[in-house]
């Protein structure tokens, strides 16, 4: 398998999610996941992570970086990803001239991850059946990254109604029983579809 995609990700629950999402996305190209503890650890490191691959990152090879806006604002954030590729003389899919001579996609897809479980509620039911199946046709659900109150709140009432998570949701638990089961060509979340979409970029 030829390893060609490196992930840097801000959460332990991301990296469950990604480790069984990646390879329907990928096929046959490999990857690394790289894990912070937080999006400030990720910002902190970053630089001198890209500096370190920028010695002898291949042509064809490609750094994808994953974070959540949170209450960041979203242009400022994605300024402050860019330059730590700039500064560490990477060029990103952003900066490129051609669209195709790049090595790193920063990506600011993320409300809440939770949002892509809802996006995708058949896998969330094959992984714990006794959830509801009609939680997509009520208002509250009906556009996975408009729920109100909270992604993973709302998620994790749903399963301590359901009998499931009763002492509170473990994320990465969770993310790890739900993301094998994800068929992400039916998943209703726009930002899974930009996450799809960033990983496809990568590529090129």
């Amino acid at each position: 398998m030829l390893e060609r995609l490196i992930v840097f990700v801000e959460e332990y629950s991301m990296e469950a999610t990604l480790e069984s999402l990646l390879p329907k996305l990928l096929g046959d190209v490999g990857f690394q996941i790289i894990t912070f503890q937080c999006k400030n650890d990720l910002c902190k490191q970053a630089p001198d992570r890209l500096k370190a691959y920028a010695a002898w990152l291949p042509e064809t090879w490609r750094i994808l970086v994953l974070v959540d806006r949170d209450d960041d604002d979203c242009l400022q954030l994605k300024a402050d990803l860019e330059q730590m590729a700039d500064a560490a003389g990477l060029v990103t899919k952003t900066a490129g001239t051609d669209g195709l001579t790049f090595h790193v996609v920063n990506r600011i897809v993320i409300e809440e991850l939770e949002a892509w479980f809802f996006g995708d509620w058949q896998a969330v039911r094959v992984a714990y059946p006794r959830v509801p199946a009609t939680i997509p046709q009520k208002a509250a659900f009906r556009d996975p990254d408009a729920i109100r109150g909270g992604t993973w709140e709302a998620l994790e009432r749903i399963m301590i109604k359901a009998g499931y998570f009763t002492t509170g949701l473990r994320k990465a638990e969770l993310a790890r029983s739900v993301a094998r089961h994800m068929e992400p060509i039916r998943n209703t979340s726009r930002s899974f579809q930009a996450f799809k979409a960033a990983v496809s970029a990568t590529l090129v």
